[in-house]
């Protein structure tokens, strides 16, 4: 919102107030001043007012006819010869001028906006000795179709222009939040200006909505998105009646172009008061204004000259011919006024905010007017502000108000009750309730007060106060933030952290300490990923929830797995001649659980327990997961050795680290799952409950994705992990007696899985059993085709010495299981 100095003066006496300090006044309610314009003329030389005296028009080659005119510019003219009289000759290529006619003429040293000097040259076989003006090349405007033409009488030749064209005045350049949307007026920044300055502030738009008069052009409201409607019929408009220079110079500066008498009343009373007001030529409307949402398949040519599709959620202005305007958001083309309309229709309305913002986005057409019913305008004010346009209309168009049309009403007051003391206990610092009436008077909001009770009656440009908090948020802005203290909040006492986040705290530490750095990726997906993953069709991860507003349409789902974020960045990182790489993420995943079944709670009042839970019960699943892939090589080559290659152990410890960071021990065994390598996949699980997956990639997986050669990765649901988190362990005494060390070797079927064998070993072994190991695992030869051996080293310790014959005893017990049932053979 910019807001011209001299209209903010106008509106209210602010004797003593800078303009540095209104900028100031502003920001500190919460309307931050962006910047402070200057509407002085940013052209420096003679730029003076001129009179053509005579012009020749010459047509060229090129097709272009240009004139050669001569002009009379006072005291900077050429003196006169036998062929001309005291002027200057200055070529022009535009034809909206005549003899006779005062014109802006920058003369040899002026200086235009862009850097752009003037300089006398020969152009067209004559010396152009100066430069006839448009508003483009003064910066006014955007009108460069013809010369600024004044009107007769406006100056004398050779009279600086400077004066004529820009008002000396400073602009505030407003940043107005939504909640404080009777600020997108001067209106509402004046009663502000009014408060910060301890003044009186008399509003001019304070006229209620008077009963329905049914006198004027017949309107029908078919919708309840319009509350109320208010139809002026003006005649005897002059068409010819220009803007008066102060209307222009005011718009001009708050940012919007002239364009006529009543577009530009419109224009001023919408930017004064808050209410867009449409005018229609009364003319071309052909019965009743109906205000009624869109059919199917209706069309709008809009004042833009686009015709739009409309949809049957836009609400609509018609008349008999069909569409004749856009609610709250544009007018159409057919009745728009022009250079011959006498007779208008004024429209003042208002329209649901909800309903203005869905069309204006819809059709991408955002407009001062839309801008200002999405936030809420003052449903109070379409006949003040009517009527300030048609008075407007009269004193410069020569209209009259002949006859009225007001359907609807405005809504009730709505009351906020509160105690006094929410004000002191929220804001943290000690507010009267002597100030808090005094600050709410002055921003006419009716209050009353018995004891520590208040009643506040919203008024009706004030539709953010709706609950208590709002009223202590409007007191706050007003006794000023700088006078809330710095006093930190005093926090209940706690037991330490909640002990997930603290599980996850030390999963997270443990990896990093293994050597993975942790990366972040967006929670973006694309069906293709999941094909490029091999990712089966009735797998759970092909679950993608579909985004409403994407922020690319190349990935418009949210992600059932972290792998491709990560394999993205591995591919990056190898592309910039880093291979040997060791990442890992965490973050949530999310699953669709079908088209959810969740209440929508009113805006007015917080939700109730059984709504949030509704809510909660509706959410999709979307599990915490945990991922990690490494390439290249865990260790470089160094001089105390060779390198090291990353592979699957390293990720299969990555699970295991953080599993045992939170006292939990992973079992493993052979699976097949995508995206990894069949034979090459460990499945991971706790109490019989898979977590996820680790091992070696498939070769389709890896070229899909340009990853290096036999990279490896392990994704795991860290939300069931952390399930299975032991909290509080106890800590393990100190052994009193020995440690007795048996290993045995087994040969068995190759396909018998090691977790299994170890299995066998572990209930066979008994109490006696402290630790079990797998340290070699040998085929050739020795063990013959098909089979394998596994050595295991086997750890006893008991309440007393264990001798040999013990520590023998439960050896052999523990193979025996395993040849029970394995058929395992003990290897000498």
């Amino acid at each position: 919102m910019k807001a011209p100095i001299s209209w903010l003066r106008d509106l209210v006496t602010l004797p003593d107030a800078t303009t540095a300090k209104l900028a100031q006044q502003f920001t500190s309610v919460g309307l931050t001043v962006e910047h402070i314009e200057s509407t002085a003329s940013p052209v420096t030389g003679p730029l003076v007012v001129g009179r053509v005296l005579s012009l020749v028009n010459e047509p060229q080659k090129n097709g272009k006819t240009i004139r050669y005119c001569r002009v009379d510019v006072g005291e900077h003219n050429d003196p006169a010869t036998d062929e001309y009289p005291a002027s200057r000759g200055i070529v022009c290529g535009a034809h909206n001028f005549n003899e006779g006619d005062l014109v802006v003429v920058s003369l040899p040293g002026t200086v235009l906006p862009g850097d752009f000097e003037i300089s006398a040259r020969k152009t067209y076989g004559h010396i152009s000795d100066g430069m006839i003006v448009s508003e483009l090349e003064l910066g006014l405007g955007e009108d460069h179709d013809g010369i600024i033409v004044l009107a007769p009488g406006t100056a004398e030749p050779g009279a600086q222009a400077q004066d004529l064209l820009w008002s000396a005045d400073e602009v505030l350049d407003i940043d107005v939040t939504p909640d404080l949307s009777y600020c997108l007026s001067m209106r509402g920044l004046a009663r502000e200006a009014a408060i910060a300055n301890g003044v009186t502030f008399n509003d001019p738009y304070r006229q209620l909505l008077p009963e329905p008069v049914d006198g004027g052009h017949p309107l029908v409201l078919e919708s309840e998105r319009c509350g109320s409607f208010v139809a002026l019929t003006i005649e005897g408009i002059d068409p010819s009646a220009p803007s008066p220079q102060w209307m222009a110079d005011r718009l001009r500066a708050s940012g919007v172009r002239s364009i006529s008498l009543a577009v530009d009343v419109t224009n001023y009373v919408m930017l004064e008061s808050g209410q867009p007001l449409h005018a229609y030529d009364a003319e071309k409307l052909q019965g009743p204004i109906r205000v009624r949402l869109a059919h199917e398949g209706e069309r709008l040519t809009t004042l833009d000259g686009q015709t739009r599709e409309l949809s049957t959620d836009d609400l609509l202005i018609t008349d008999d011919s069909g569409p004749i305007g856009m609610a709250g958001v544009m007018g159409g083309e057919d009745t728009e006024v022009s250079e011959t309309t006498t007779t208008i229709v004024l429209e003042a309305a208002h329209f649901e905010p909800a309903s203005v913002s869905r069309t204006f986005r819809r059709h991408g057409l955002p407009s001062e007017a839309s801008k200002r019913f999405e936030r809420g305008v003052d449903p109070q004010l379409p006949y003040a502000a009517a009527k300030r346009a048609a008075e407007l209309l009269a004193e410069h168009g020569g209209g009259r108000v002949t006859a009225e049309t007001i359907v609807g009403s405005a809504p009730t007051p709505h009351t906020v009750s509160l105690r006094s003391g929410l004000i002191s206990d929220v804001l943290g610092t000690k507010v009267e309730q002597d100030e808090t009436l005094r600050l709410l008077k002055a921003a006419a909001i009716d209050v009353t007060a018995l004891g520590d009770s208040l009643t506040v009656t919203a008024p009706s440009w004030r539709g953010d106060l709706v609950d208590p908090y709002d009223v202590v948020e409007e007191v706050g802005r007003h006794v000023g933030y700088d006078r809330i203290g710095l006093r930190l909040p005093v926090p209940p006492i706690g037991r330490a952290l909640d002990p997930v986040i603290r599980d996850r705290r030390a999963a997270m530490r443990a990896v990093a300490a293994l050597g993975f750095t942790e990366v972040l990726s967006l929670p973006f997906a694309a069906p293709s990923e999941l094909d490029q993953l091999g990712v089966p069709s009735q797998d759970p991860r092909r679950s993608l929830i579909k985004l409403a507003n994407p922020l690319s349409e190349t990935h418009g789902y949210l992600r059932t797995t972290l792998l491709p974020g990560l394999f993205t960045a591995v591919a990056r990182n190898t592309s910039r001649s880093m291979p040997d790489l060791a990442l890992f993420e965490k973050g949530r995943v999310f699953f669709d659980g079908g088209e959810p079944a969740a209440p929508r709670p009113s805006v007015a009042q917080r939700p109730t327990e059984e709504e949030l839970t509704a809510i909660d019960a509706a959410l999709p699943a979307q599990p915490e997961t945990m991922a990690a892939v490494v390439t290249g090589n865990w260790k470089p080559a160094g001089w105390d050795g060779p390198a090291v290659a990353a592979d699957w152990t390293h990720v299969v410890a990555f699970a295991e680290t953080a599993a045992a960071a939170v006292g939990v021990e992973l079992d493993r065994r052979n699976a097949e799952m995508a995206p990894w390598h069949p034979g090459r996949c460990a499945e991971l699980s706790v109490n019989g409950i898979v977590l996820g997956y680790a091992g070696e990639l498939h070769p389709s997986v890896v070229a899909a994705y340009r990853l290096p050669e036999r990279t490896c990765a392990v994704e795991f649901n860290a939300d069931l992990l952390l399930g299975h988190a032991v909290q509080g362990g106890d800590i393990t005494p100190l052994a009193g007696f020995p440690l007795a060390k048996e290993d045995v070797a087994l040969i068995v079927d190759a396909g018998v899985p090691a977790a299994e064998v170890e299995a066998a070993l572990v209930e066979g072994a008994g109490e006696l059993l402290e630790s079990i190991a797998l340290f070699d695992v040998y085929t050739g030869d020795q063990v013959g085709e098909g089979r394998k051996s596994l050595a295991f080293g086997l750890r006893f310790r008991g309440d007393r010495t264990l001798t040999d014959a013990d520590a023998a005893e439960a050896r052999e017990n523990a193979v025996k299981v395993a040849q029970e049932r394995f058929g395992a053979v003990q290897r000498a």
